[in-house]
């Protein structure tokens, strides 16, 4: 005999609350329906499902083994409906973003913390990367979400940005370099110390060649490279190297007290740090809910940011 699971379910609700009334309104249906589902159930199995003339209703041994599987309908059936509410105000989900690794490790991977402390049923999945990457795995439906710095996007690029905190190059030295004495420091200077170089693809690899080339360098003394956020900090802090880093980088350290920029204002490309995504991606709650998040968080960073670098950079 097959069995209609909505049926199994309006039992189950009864069996739950011991009355016809109760169960109807645990399941949001008018009481005479659901009476008149037990009356049909009775009739087509034949046999009776609650002990005539008990109060509150009490199931037979037949009624309570056919509740329990209309139990567990009920609950799976609960929990799909939590289930999709979660999803649909983006509080479960999966975010998958990609980064330069840079950025993510010094301030977007905190930002994941702060994130899932409110939206704990949200999985992110990060991966590293540099625009090409990050541009060729957005297309490819790799990942959902890009924060790298960028120029201005190409009109028909299939993709969208908004700008979360404007490029702002400085030089990175430990706290305790010898350039920080110098009362005027002059470009020059600066060429009498070896450098570290950024990650190979990375636009500040092109920005230090560049911005040496600039003070007039004939050949770039690189005396480290490759290494990742952690790794260029702790051999800076060894060390009197010096390095190109975003200010906003240098800025998320300040509380180590290991690393800050010269008092010295270089050139830089006009660039931004950015969130991209396909203009024609699917909708996602949850990615959006992140996308928001982190534009808040830099919406308040920035403030404190350009404070640091007046005090820092401009010495006010």
């Amino acid at each position: 005999m097959k069995f209609d699971e909505r049926h199994l379910i309006q039992l189950a609700a009864v069996v739950k609350t011991g009355g016809v009334t109760e169960g109807a309104a645990l399941l949001g249906l008018a009481q005479p329906a659901v009476s008149r589902t037990l009356s049909m159930l009775e009739k087509r199995i034949g046999e009776p499902l609650f002990i005539k003339g008990r109060r509150p209703l009490q199931p037979t041994p037949l009624g309570i083994a056919l509740a329990e599987h209309g139990l567990a309908m009920l609950a799976a059936s609960r929990k799909a409906s939590d289930l999709m509410e979660s999803f649909r105000v983006g509080k479960s989900g999966v975010v998958r973003i990609g980064g330069s690794p840079f950025f993510m490790d010094s301030l977007i991977s905190t930002m994941c913390a702060e994130f899932q402390a409110t939206h704990p049923d949200v999985r992110i999945d990060q991966s590293y990367g540099y625009f090409p990457d990050l541009r060729a795995a957005l297309k490819a439906d790799q990942i959902d979400l890009a924060i790298c710095p960028i120029d201005i996007l190409d009109e028909g690029s299939g993709l969208a940005f908004q700008q979360i905190l404007p490029g702002r190059n400085v030089i990175a030295c430990r706290v305790t370099h010898p350039l920080l004495l110098k009362r005027r420091l002059q470009p020059s200077q600066l060429l009498d110390f070896p450098w570290v170089a950024p990650p190979p693809g990375s636009p500040l690899l092109a920005d230090l060649r560049a911005l040496l080339l600039s003070f007039g360098a004939t050949e770039i003394r690189i005396r480290y490279s490759g290494g990742s956020l952690a790794s260029v900090v702790n051999y800076l802090k060894g060390a009197d190297a010096l390095t190109v880093m975003p200010h906003s980088v240098v800025f998320s350290q300040r509380k180590e007290k290991t690393i800050t920029a010269l008092p010295i204002n270089i050139p830089h490309p006009e660039r931004a740090l950015a969130i991209l995504r396909r203009v024609d991606a699917p909708r996602s709650p949850a990615v959006e809910q992140f996308s928001t998040f982190v534009q808040s968080g830099f919406d308040s960073l920035k403030h404190l940011i350009k404070r640091h670098e007046e005090a820092v950079v401009w010495g006010n």
